[in-house]
């Protein structure tokens, strides 16, 4: 729900509200509340409130240094040695994505997505690095929804698969990572008109 922005930045989080919404004692609400603040989506202010987090740009940029550090060398890696099937199982994946390219199946365009990029670390022999990437990533997947709706944005994530593609299978590791740069920067080129639309859910820090 953080992630989704359905609860927004700076909603208060009532701990007995959530215990009771998903019939559970307090204990293990209390207990995801923590590993949450460790991942800093929400602040906790120990006997007065919980809260979401507001969207950090530094903790965002961070996460996309991470993550494209290392899918820059998953892709060189599997562009001179990859598995005979993976790359059609990767076409598959897009083909998939292609009939859901619509704004209105966005949630289920995300998961393959994020399929997709599980697969070349999967691929890379690196599964607990895409645990990692994901771990540290709420701050920027909450940027890119409030980047949503951007017309022609899900073909050009479809089409950015599709070059990644094709460099690994011609065993061309400069494209694959040309396009791997290319297909991470959307989001943050775009953190000014966000800032601009949502002053109230960014913090610079």
């Amino acid at each position: 729900m953080i992630l989704s922005l359905e609860l927004t930045p700076g909603t208060l989080l009532s701990r007995a509200d959530l215990a009771a919404q998903y019939g559970l004692s307090q204990t293990p609400v209390r207990d995801a509340l923590m590993r949450l603040g460790e991942e800093d989506l929400v602040d906790i202010f120990p006997q007065h409130a919980t809260v979401v987090s507001r969207i950090s740009v530094a903790s965002a940029l961070q996460a996309h240094f991470l993550r494209c550090s290392i899918e820059l060398e998953i892709v060189r890696k599997l562009s001179h040695d990859h598995d005979v099937g993976l790359i059609g199982q990767l076409r598959a994946m897009i083909a998939q994505q292609m009939e859901l390219h619509d704004l209105e199946n966005y949630e289920q365009f995300s998961s393959l997505d994020q399929a997709f990029h599980r697969v070349l670390y999967e691929a890379a022999g690196l599964p607990e690095l895409w645990d990692l990437v994901r771990r540290r990533s709420g701050h920027i997947d909450r940027l890119r929804r409030l980047h949503l709706p951007v017309e022609g944005k899900t073909i050009a994530v479809v089409r950015d698969h599709c070059e990644i593609v094709d460099a690994i299978e011609a065993h061309d590791p400069e494209a694959a990572q040309h396009a791997v740069r290319k297909h991470l920067s959307g989001t943050l080129s775009q953190v000014d008109q966000i800032r601009a639309r949502y002053p109230e859910f960014l913090a610079d820090e």
